[in-house]
This record gives C-alpha cells, sequence and structure tokens, in this order.
C-alpha cells in the first residue's frame, strides 16, 4: 500500500524522530553524569576520599594508601613516580565510578599550591567541587586560593569536613570560619554524633536518621553501619546516639533557631554550600556523603562559547583540551589530550573539526581514564573526559566540535614567581633535554623563555618552587636527562603591549627581557618599582600578568 505522504516528506518526519530519540538519549546520559573536583589543602585527606568514593562504586577493589610505603600500595590517582615517592599530588589526574545507576567523573588535583594553574584548569572543565576540611585546622591558605576560582565560576560547593574520628575543633566554630572567611552560607545536612574516640557516627537532617559506625578499615568499603530511622525525639533515635543525644539535640536547635534553611537555588549559585562531617580514612560519613552529594550536585549544564551558550544535550558534538600529560605509559612514550566532552556523543573515529586550526581530524585513538590506566572509549557523553592520542597537534584550551563554528574561552595562564637559568653547557643529551622542555612545557608544567640576545640562553618560570623539583625528576626518570638549573633572583614577570621598545629595558640582575614560546616579549624583575616606573615614564604601554591574544 502506497505511503499517504509524499517521499519528501516521510524523509523529513523520519529524520526528526531520529534526531528526537538521539538528543532524547543525550539527555538521559547528561541527567546522570556528575563531573566534580576535590579541593583541599595539602594533608586533608583529599586522595584518601577519592579513593573511598572509587571503592564504594566499585571502580576500584582495594585502596592504596599514600603512606603504606611498604606495602608498596600507592592511590591510584597518584600515578606520577614523584607522587609515589612523595606521598602528595602533584599532578591532575581523572578517575570515574557509577554510583546507584550515575557516573561519577572524579577530577583529582594537586593539593600544594605550586601546582595552582593545573588545578585551576581542571577546576574549569568541572561542574561542581567538594571542599575538604581538615576538623582541627580549619579552612586553610590552599582552600581559600582553590575556593576562590570555583566562587569565580560560580559553581555549586559541597563540603565534607574531614577527620572527624580525631580530636578536632568544635563544628559550630568550623561553620563559622567557612563563612566568615569563605564568605558562603554553610548548612550541615548531617550532624556529628560526638568526635574523636567518641565519633559514633551523624544524624541525617534530611533523612531524619541516625548513620552509627562502629568501625572500619582503610583498604576496603567494609563497615558495620547501622541506620536507625525518626525525629530527635524518637527513643529509638535517643538510645542510638546515647550519652551525645542532648549535645546533638541542642546543636540542632540552635541550628533551626537561627532561621536558615537549605535551599537548593542558593547551592547551585555557589551562595550556600551543604556541609558534611565523617572519617575518610575509616569510611565514616563517606556513603551518606555520597548519597545526598549525587542527589543534589548538578548535572552538566550549558557553557558559554563566544557568544552562543551550548546545551549539553544539543546532538552537536563539542569539547575541549583542558590537560595535556607526557609520558603516562613509560613504555610507550606517548602523549595525552585530556578532552572534557561538553555537547553531542563522542564516539571513536569521529570527524571534528580543531577550531585553532580549522582543520578536520578523525578521533581515532582515543581511551577512558582511570589515573594512569586505560580502557577503549566505545562511547562517551558531556561530563565525561576521553583521552586522545597526541602526536603534537593540541594545545591546552583547544576546542573541538562536530561541525565547527564553537570556540570555547581560552584558559588564562598564570605568571610565574620563580625563575631558573638552564645549564644547558652541563647537559650532555642536549636533544632529549630540548624535546623533554617543550613537551612539558606544552603540558603547563613549567614555563619556557628564550634570551632576548638570541644567545640560546634557556629560562624556565614556575608559580612555586616544587614545579622545579618535579621537572627534574621527570626529565631523569622520562627523558633520561639529568637537569642543572641555576636560581635567578627574579620574583615577576609581566607581559608588554602598546608603545613597547626593547631598548628601554637594561639587562641587569634586575630586570630582563625574554621571550615566551610563542615569541611574546616578557619583562622579569625583581620586583614592581622598575615596572611601575617604566609604565609611568610611557604612557602608552601596557604591562599584564598574562600573555595578550
Amino acid at each position: 500500500m502506497p505511503s499517504a505522504f509524499p517521499e519528501a516528506v516521510l524523509s523529513a518526519i523520519l529524520g526528526a524522530s531520529i534526531v528526537d530519540d538521539s538528543t532524547n538519549n543525550i539527555a538521559r546520559e547528561v541527567s546522570c553524569r556528575r563531573t566534580f573536583a576535590i579541593i583541599s589543602h595539602p594533608d586533608a585527606g583529599k586522595t584518601t576520599l577519592t579513593e573511598k568514593i572509587l571503592l564504594f562504586g566499585g571502580s576500584v577493589r582495594e585502596a592504596g594508601a599514600v603512606r603504606a610505603q611498604k606495602a608498596r600500595r600507592h592511590a591510584t590517582s597518584d600515578w606520577l613516580e614523584i607522587e609515589r615517592q612523595r606521598g602528595i599530588s602533584v599532578s591532575s589526574s581523572v578517575l570515574h565510578a557509577n554510583w546507584q545507576g550515575n557516573r561519577i567523573n572524579i577530577l583529582d588535583t594537586p593539593g600544594h599550591r605550586d601546582f595552582s594553574e593545573d588545578t585551576y584548569r581542571t577546576l574549569i572543565a568541572a561542574d561542581s567541587a567538594v571542599m575538604l576540611i581538615d576538623s582541627a585546622k580549619g579552612v586553610e591558605g590552599q582552600t581559600r586560593k582553590l575556593f576562590e576560582v570555583c566562587r569565580l565560576r560560580g559553581i555549586p560547593i559541597f563540603t565534607f569536613i574531614n577527620k572527624m574520628d580525631r580530636d578536632g575543633r568544635d563544628p559550630f566554630d568550623l561553620l563559622s570560619e567557612i563563612e566568615d572567611v569563605l564568605g558562603i552560607e554553610s548548612m550541615p545536612l548531617d550532624w556529628p554524633i560526638g568526635s574523636g574516640r567518641e565519633f559514633r557516627g551523624v544524624y541525617d537532617r534530611i533523612g531524619s536518621r541516625v548513620l552509627l559506625f562502629s568501625g572500619g578499615r582503610h583498604g576496603t568499603i567494609e563497615v558495620d553501619e547501622d541506620v536507625i530511622t525518626g525525629g530527635l525525639d524518637t527513643p529509638a533515635v535517643q538510645r542510638a546516639m546515647g550519652s551525645h543525644a542532648a549535645q546533638v539535640v541542642e546543636s540542632l536547635a540552635l541550628l533551626d533557631g537561627a532561621g536558615a534553611s537549605f535551599d537548593p537555588a542558593r547551592v547551585a549559585a555557589g551562595l550556600q554550600t551543604p556541609v558534611f562531617f565523617g572519617s575518610a580514612l575509616t569510611n565514616f560519613g563517606v556513603r551518606p556523603f555520597l548519597e545526598r552529594f549525587v542527589e543534589l550536585a548538578p548535572c552538566p549544564t550549558p557553557r558559554r562559547a563566544g557568544e552562543d551558550t551550548i546545551d549539553p544535550a544539543s546532538s552537536a558534538f563539542s569539547g575541549f583540551v583542558f590537560k595535556i600529560q607526557a609520558n603516562m605509559d613509560p613504555g610507550h612514550r606517548d602523549r595525552i589530550a585530556f578532552l572534557r566532552i561538553c555537547s553531542g556523543s563522542f564516539e571513536p573515529g569521529m570527524n571534528v573539526v580543531h577550531q585553532r586550526t580549522g582543520r578536520t581530524m578523525r578521533l581515532a585513538r582515543s581511551t577512558l581514564l582511570m589515573g594512569r590506566e586505560r580502557i577503549e572509549a566505545e562511547e562517551a557523553f558531556p561530563g565525561d573526559v576521553v583521552g586522545l592520542f597526541d602526536p603534537g597537534i593540541f594545545q591546552i584550551g583547544d576546542t573541538l566540535s562536530a561541525r565547527g563554528g564553537v570556540d570555547f574561552p581560552a584558559f588564562p595562564v598564570f605568571a610565574p614567581e620563580h625563575f631558573m637559568r638552564v645549564e644547558v653547557g652541563l647537559v650532555a643529551r642536549r636533544k632529549a633535554l630540548s624535546k623533554g622542555l617543550e613537551q612539558l612545557s606544552q603540558e603547563g608544567a613549567i614555563q619556557l623563555f628564550n634570551d632576548a640576545d638570541g644567545l640560546g640562553s634557556t629560562i624556565l618560570g614556575a608559580v612555586g618552587q616544587l614545579q622545579f623539583d618535579v621537572l627534574k625528576h621527570r626529565l631523569a626518570s622520562e627523558y633520561d636527562v639529568e637537569l642543572r638549573l641555576s636560581p635567578l633572583s627574579f620574583t615577576v614577570a609581566r607581559w608588554p603591549s602598546g608603545a613597547f621598545d626593547p631598548a628601554l629595558v637594561r639587562h641587569s640582575r634586575a630586570t630582563c627581557l625574554v621571550y615566551d614560546r610563542k615569541q611574546k616579549p616578557v619583562l622579569l624583575s625583581d620586583g614592581l618599582n622598575f615596572l611601575r616606573r617604566l609604565v609611568d615614564d610611557n604612557p602608552g604601554l601596557t604591562l599584564s600578568e598574562t600573555p595578550p591574544a
């Protein structure tokens, strides 16, 4: 029987149906994604909490205690050799787990301030952040700096007050400090029952239940957990809280009397932070935190790209490169670009437009990342991070899209504050040195400058001193180069534009003119006084903390 519709009309209807089905599928996948970063001061327990989330999600069977050097176990997220040696995170990594039908993507970040530039880039790829606070130390310096980055992005922040199984500060003091120091309203969604050796669990304010924990072991998710449902005046709840009952009831009455209430809209706007209490090391409070976080944290949201807003549920693929890492696999000496998917769906072998160059390329070799481990990426959706094999094509901040014309905002560059001169004459393998410095500078691990006199002198700039230690270690282990450096007294780098004449700069110990990797002039100085005078004497001159576009 012939169709009642003309062929062209029928094709249009069927095509629309296919598009709708595709879009609906993407929307479903988007709704179950949670992509977040964990921010904290060093030693607050960030890596431990990350491992526990992976354990509860079933992605790993045993957590690697960072301090368990004798057992030769290490955190999944700390895969660089120097991280394993020092027990700290110095490079961002990507991990994932599944929890109650949701896909959890964890962007693990370095806690040390010397690696704040890597952390900043990773936060741009996150949809929310978990702020981890040591119950004994409260809000520390690096936490404040990373919080400000989250505030600038306006992303929701969830707070986990850690190490409640140790002697710490009063919970009210910690909440007040969060509000006074960070300027964000704190809203505890659970409340600790005791602390230190007397820490017994938490009272879930939303679920009206007591969650009791009688023990847990770091390497597993084994934990005895009793759940007693009921209001604070319920006899079973009172018995469960034991000698702490009166204190918990009084504390929650004070919170209720303060008049503040949980407001999901304020959380979404980054104006209110839900607060949870627990101990990641012994599993106390991790499960209830994870349950609430998945309920409340946002799925991938629209992102600005120039004058446009990119809807994650749209069928057109787009994403951006937020990190490049060389030599993740020592056996292959490869280079991986970390691509955050922003819209559409990703499939291996798809063709995309590389916005910076205008080239169309085929993404043939791609993987899903799990620390250093990789599995072939069969399909990925907004919020996911895919590792792309990079023969030297990609740069941090590159946009890829199916149709072209999409350009996500460029990543800012932090002005270095520490500088070293490379003693090239003392290096035997100069080609390997040149290759290593170039690749590691492309990662953003270090900034590379050349002197203005064309004498071949190479100067390295870094945000923190520890970056030089990591650089030396990686050059030795990955490129077989023994790097020799001599310190320079410069503390400031500024990029000039406008009416700039190189002759204005006299090279001395106090100031120097160099060129960055893009051949942009850069002024190095031991302070701001000379630079201020330079601007005052030359009205058409502008000095910037970041490179000009």
